[in-house]
């Protein structure tokens, strides 16, 4: 018999995340040297003393307005950054497309890409070997797959993470906003694609501000307010709410 454990993908407990924000910052060490007791911060908190669970299989969408503290969250699912109080815990192996880019060796082409983002989620050389006709044939870049990536247009990008992303076999995919990027071609096949991996049921997270695609893709929609859940429920329930409050 299953624990109780064993039935989440990820959990949230009690956490906290700050940043500081500093104003009137030195850019050159003599700024520095003449200015340091001068150099003004002030403490921001994104997320306060937040707590949630998602359960394996489950595909869970994260709203709210700008600044609300949702793609704090997912950097901190993903471990990119960590809380200063509280603990975040993932079981199964994770892979993430956040900022548009992100891990991108710009002087490397499409193709030495794949091989370089691949490793970092866990592939072996043989592992990618196999699938890398797949990895292109998605992207629909052609021979843009061997131009050094610093020549791509920023759907290009889209197409290429995308592409890598569902290919790892990964148990858990955290998407902020990327899809947003793109024609509306490879938008519909991306999210052809995502209701495929629902369906073979992994653990999907999403920051979107599309709520139509919220509606329509998740399971449950997690509305996060000044660093705090407003509210967790069905998209029918919380998204009404949600646009009653943005009104």
């Amino acid at each position: 018999m299953k624990s109780n454990d064993s039935l989440y993908a990820i959990e949230v407990i009690n956490v906290t995340k700050s940043f500081k924000i500093y104003y009137d910052k030195a850019h050159t060490l003599k700024e520095y040297l003449v200015f340091w007791k001068t150099n003004k911060n002030e403490l921001y908190t994104a997320l306060k003393n937040i707590s949630l669970k998602i359960k394996k299989g489950e595909t869970v969408g994260l709203i709210g307005v700008n600044g609300s503290g949702k793609s704090t969250l997912l950097k901190l699912m993903t471990k990119i950054i960590y809380p200063n109080s509280g603990k975040i815990i993932t079981r199964g192996k994770l892979t993430s497309l956040l900022e548009l880019g992100a891990g991108f060796h710009q002087d490397f082409t499409g193709r030495e890409n794949i091989y370089f983002n691949a490793a970092i989620f866990g592939l072996t050389r043989s592992d990618i070997d196999k699938r890398i006709d797949d990895i292109i044939a998605f992207s629909e870049l052609g021979d843009f797959i061997d131009n050094p990536v610093r020549t791509y247009s920023s759907g290009m990008y889209m197409r290429l993470a995308f592409s890598i992303a569902i290919n790892v076999d990964a148990d858990i995919l955290l998407i902020d906003e990327i899809l947003a990027v793109g024609d509306q071609h490879f938008q519909d096949k991306c999210f052809n694609k995502l209701e495929e991996l629902k369906k073979s049921n992994k653990t999907i997270v999403i920051v979107s501000h599309d709520l139509g695609q919220i509606e329509k893709l998740c399971d449950r929609a997690i509305w996060i307010y000044e660093g705090h859940v407003q509210m967790d429920g069905s998209p029918k329930n919380v998204l009404p709410s949600y646009l009653e409050r943005c009104r």
